[in-house]
């Protein structure tokens, strides 16, 4: 009987050990690429199995390493019992060796040596304006008088897996990133250049790694007549909307005018004058305001922004918009940009 209830205790602690086994979790690397190419921002996902949303767990990369992941901590994909945990890492022009990585969870502590992955060059272009990225768009575009002889061509890029950071044209004047937010994999950028008033588009290349061929971004130059323009963002199709709004309203006050007249019905009438109300107050003047000499004309409305140039005199010139802390002017014909709330008159 002794021998009978020892094997079963045998048993019983031979299915607890088991289950405790099983209850843990397990990690391993899902993605790691063989090759990037130089520069590019890449993936490095490791898979957590049996994890249940454990929320615990710690990521740590050899700290001794030159290579880190743009951020300390990872996105966060869960399926099922299993997690998908991702870090970026951005290559260089040699091979990228991803630093030994220890995880210590609730119920095991791994430790993943170290990974080499190859670098690939790219084919130079003339026209490549060095980003490559799983995709990248250009949101929205504003072009202003620089000077006499250039204009400021604005940019707001949306991209993917992007080292927008790097991003240059060749063969301009100049060029630079104005703001930039990153949240893991997707990237917001305003980009400017400054380009030759004679030239009507620019043109430009980035290299899509998922495709692993480069794609052509084009943008035309136009600048929109400062007078018109009543939009606040980096957004030419509101003023497009303006207009088609202009135009409503004054087909709408022609009609129930001209029913009026023939109907003799005072509904007609009243219908005439709410929509020639309406249509007046598009014609507003804009507000007016002071600005101090020797202000800075900033080309974007961020406190980093490049300076175009400075208000050589005391200036009063239309309001054009607001953002935040800034207030969008025409400084000169044509040359707008925007100028910092604490540069405006006092009286």
């Amino acid at each position: 009987m002794k021998h009978f209830r020892s094997v079963w205790l045998l048993i019983g602690f031979i299915l607890a050990y088991t289950v405790q086994l099983s209850a843990q979790s397990e990690f391993k690397y899902s993605y790691m690429p063989k090759t990037v190419y130089e520069n590019q921002l890449f993936p490095v996902t490791i898979i957590g199995i049996g994890e249940k949303g454990n929320s615990n767990n710690q990521f740590t990369f050899d700290r001794s390493s030159n290579i880190h992941p743009i951020f300390d901590e990872p996105l966060i994909v869960r399926n099922g019992d299993d997690s998908f945990y991702t870090f970026y890492f951005q290559a260089e022009t040699l091979d990228v060796r991803i630093p030994a990585l220890h995880i210590s969870s609730e119920t095991t502590e791994e430790t993943f040596s170290s990974q080499r992955i190859g670098i690939k060059k790219l084919k130079k272009r003339e026209d490549f304006c060095h980003v490559l990225a799983a995709d990248m768009k250009i949101k929205n575009s504003q072009v202003s008088n620089y000077d006499e002889k250039n204009h400021i061509v604005t940019l707001s890029i949306e991209a993917f897996e992007a080292n927008i950071e790097d991003m240059y044209l060749n063969n301009v004047s100049e060029s630079d990133i104005e703001s930039l937010n990153r949240e893991f994999a997707k990237v917001e950028a305003e980009f400017y250049v400054v380009l030759p008033v004679e030239q009507k588009s620019l043109k430009f290349t980035y290299f899509n790694t998922i495709k692993k061929q480069y794609v052509f971004l084009e943008v035309p130059v136009v600048v929109v007549d400062a007078s018109v323009v009543t939009q606040s963002d980096l957004n030419p199709k509101e003023d497009n909307f303006e207009k088609l709004k202009r135009y409503t309203f004054m087909f709408l006050f022609a009609f129930f005018f001209i029913t009026f007249l023939f109907k003799r019905d005072f509904f007609y009438l009243v219908f005439a004058v709410v929509s020639l109300i309406t249509l007046l107050t598009f014609y507003i003047p804009h507000k007016k305001i002071c600005v101090n000499q020797g202000a800075s004309l900033y080309i974007l409305p961020t406190q980093t922004s490049t300076i175009s140039t400075k208000i050589d005199q005391k200036l009063d010139t239309m309001l054009l918009g607001e953002r935040e802390g800034f207030q969008k002017v025409e400084y000169k014909e044509g040359i707008i940009g925007w100028i910092k709330n604490e540069d405006l008159c006092n009286n």
